[in-house]
């Protein structure tokens, strides 16, 4: 199955390198590309991608406005926002609204190729200590109901996630078959009211569940 991309960003320069990336990987193609968050919605409608990359500071439509209206079709997009500086306010507003993760600019290639096809597998956090710096620098300390309601071993599941391990990685640690934990992963996610891991990592790490510290 061949990955399709969608590339939203304002510079001609970054979108023609990321595409030239992209396309000369097996199993990877961009199927179109976005100068500004009005281009990415009619994009995504237009070309339903599998995986949308994305500056979160856009002309037309503010990025985290954007990745809402992209998050809200019933089957949406995975999205990666590209961002210059890994502790940016908008970064973490595109995690808690549900974007899949984030790649700094100065990514390498390879890095990039791995983070399209680890939120397009989706049973992986992307750079887990990145996500865990955003928390630490960001985190408000709001009140997660969901929380409370995780069964004790939703709550190991979710302490391994923040840790970055895989559904395969955490089934070995729990001793567990891995399609037990997918189970266990998405009745997580269910209850924290989250539409992708780093979400319900944010929002533990927010409620003080799991320290970023």
């Amino acid at each position: 199955m061949t990955l399709r991309v969608v590339i939203a960003d304002d510079e001609d320069l970054t979108r023609t390198g990321l595409r030239i990336i992209i396309d000369s990987e097996p199993g990877l193609t961009v199927v179109g590309e976005a100068a500004d968050g009005a281009g990415v919605l009619t994009a995504a409608r237009e070309l339903r991608p599998d995986v949308v990359l994305m500056d979160v500071r856009m002309p037309a439509v503010d990025g985290v406005q954007a990745i809402r209206h992209l998050l809200s079709p019933p089957e949406p997009p995975k999205i990666i926002v590209i961002t210059t500086f890994g502790n940016d306010d908008l970064v973490y507003e595109a995690l808690r609204a549900g974007v899949s993760g984030f790649l700094l600019r100065r990514t390498r290639p390879d890095e990039l190729v791995q983070a399209i096809r680890t939120v397009a597998a989706g049973d992986r956090l992307l750079f887990p200590s990145a996500v865990r710096t955003l928390a630490a620098l960001h985190g408000d300390g709001r009140t997660v109901p969901g929380i409370g309601r995780l069964t004790e071993r939703e709550a190991d599941v979710l302490r391994l996630m923040a840790r970055g391990l895989s559904n395969g990685e955490i089934a070995v640690e729990l001793a567990v078959g891995t399609d037990v934990i997918r189970t266990h992963v998405s009745d997580v996610l269910s209850k924290l009211d989250a539409r992708e891991r780093p979400q319900a990592v944010i929002a533990a790490y927010e409620s003080g569940f799991v320290s970023p510290r």
